[in-house]
């Protein structure tokens, strides 16, 4: 077989007369063949594809990757607003949950993935209820996730308190068949130290490092977590977790990380788990911290960028988090070249195996600049328009528009089960 039908087959298609930012945030420009495993090329012109792209007003990237999600909680979305962080909780979100359904989470999910897909991520790590459906509704749209399941006691509505089912269900969601093997797969959600008692926090780590899947935790993200965990263990909360061989190697994630000290640094680092940095639900929250970006990579720990819920952000527009992100370390800082717009690029996007377009009619994108220099920093602090979204090779949007979700449809789904279901909230 010859390289160009080699290239048709794996569903590459040819992009002529564009502008292309990979991972290292150079802007190249060109005719370039985008192959189906997420690999490019300069493109001859003789190659055998899906179809032949007209770039001249598109610019091509990575795709965003959001690290930490609750992404059925779009149902959420502006409940509560202005109140405290423990007033909102428990007068706007915690009455809902314990309505939730395999129904709702579902609607909730299908929203999010259109969001997500119109605003360029193709991967979420998530961690909310009914795992399976969440998987199932995912995998029907074609992104990519890591979905990890809680297994805390009393707050997991699908489950009996103190049952063990959760822990059980997901077991067999991490060692059953994926709905979409190649894009979808589960782990373990131990919520937070102040939730998940050493029990169960232990029995997450264990089926996680049996299986090789995922833990994911809330970790430091309040003051008064941090203070009660020391007042209660004598550690703080990363020092008791590491003091109880919590962290699976690898493959733990640590949402919002905004009160560590650095010796929590270092024990992060030690394990390769992925700190998760979640600048805008921190500050909405009122938290008063968020992560510190020069101590975490002078301390060598793996950060990555996620949005946390909708419920707490409003959006699920890694565009706007990346430049929250960006933002919020200069004036934190005092420094306006802590992440600068390539470094904020590597960290919005990294892992990222697929591609985006974007619109370079849309005035946001302007000016390009000379050399196309101008590009990425409007992509990252000004936004604009997806014209196309490819995973695998599989088109998920073409020419501003969603195929796998029917974004109308979700949007009214979800209009109809908040009146519905919340019209007391």
């Amino acid at each position: 077989m010859s390289s160009a039908q080699q290239a048709g087959e794996m569903g590459a298609r040819r992009i002529t007369n564009t502008w292309l930012i990979d991972h290292d945030g150079q802007t190249l420009h060109g005719d370039f063949i985008l192959n189906a495993d997420g690999s490019y090329a300069s493109s001859n012109g003789d190659e055998d594809v899906l179809e032949i792209i007209d770039g001249t007003d598109r610019l091509i990237t990575r795709s965003f990757q959001n690290w930490h999600t609750h992404l059925a909680m779009i149902l959420n979305r502006g409940m509560g607003e202005g109140l405290p962080l423990m007033e909102w909780l428990e007068s706007a979100i915690f009455p809902v949950e314990t309505r939730l359904n395999p129904k709702l989470i579902e609607i909730g999910t299908r929203a999010a993935a259109a969001e997500m897909i119109a605003t360029g991520t193709t991967f979420a790590c998530d961690m909310y209820f009914h795992t399976g459906t969440i998987g199932q509704t995912l995998a029907e749209t074609g992104l990519r996730a890591t979905l990890c399941g809680p297994i805390t006691d009393g707050l997991t509505p699908n489950f009996a308190p103190g049952s063990g089912d959760a822990l059980r269900h997901m077991e067999n969601l991490i060692t059953g068949p994926s709905p979409r093997p190649e894009r979808i797969e589960y782990g373990i959600g131990t919520h937070s130290v102040y939730v998940c008692d050493e029990e169960i926090l232990l029995n997450g780590s264990e089926l996680a490092k049996k299986t090789g899947a995922t833990l994911h935790i809330h970790t430091s993200e309040t003051r008064k977590e941090v203070a009660d965990c020391h007042a209660a263990t004598g550690m703080y909360p990363v020092e008791y977790l590491d003091s109880l061989d919590y962290f699976t190697d690898g493959t733990t994630v640590c949402a919002h990380c905004g009160w560590l000290t650095k010796r929590e640094m270092r024990i992060l680092a030690g394990h390769d788990a992925h700190a998760v940095h979640c600048p805008t639900s921190n500050q909405k929250l009122a938290c008063g911290g968020t992560m510190s970006y020069p101590a975490m990579k002078d301390a060598a720990v793996d950060v990555r960028l996620g949005t946390d819920g909708s419920a707490s952000n409003n959006s699920l527009d890694m565009r706007a988090e990346a430049k929250n992100a960006s933002l919020i370390q200069k004036h934190d800082h005092w420094n306006a070249r802590v992440l600068d717009p390539i470094a904020t690029w590597q960290l919005a996007t990294k892992e990222s195996k697929d591609w985006v377009t974007w619109d370079l009619d849309d005035i946001r994108m302007r000016p390009v600049g000379k050399n196309g220099r101008r590009l990425l920093a409007n992509v990252l602090y000004s936004g604009g328009r997806v014209m196309d979204v490819f995973v695998d090779g599989e088109a998920l949007r073409r020419n501003g528009k969603t195929l796998t979700v029917d974004e109308r449809a979700a949007g009214e789904a979800l209009d109809e089960a908040v009146i519905d279901y919340y019209a007391d909230l």
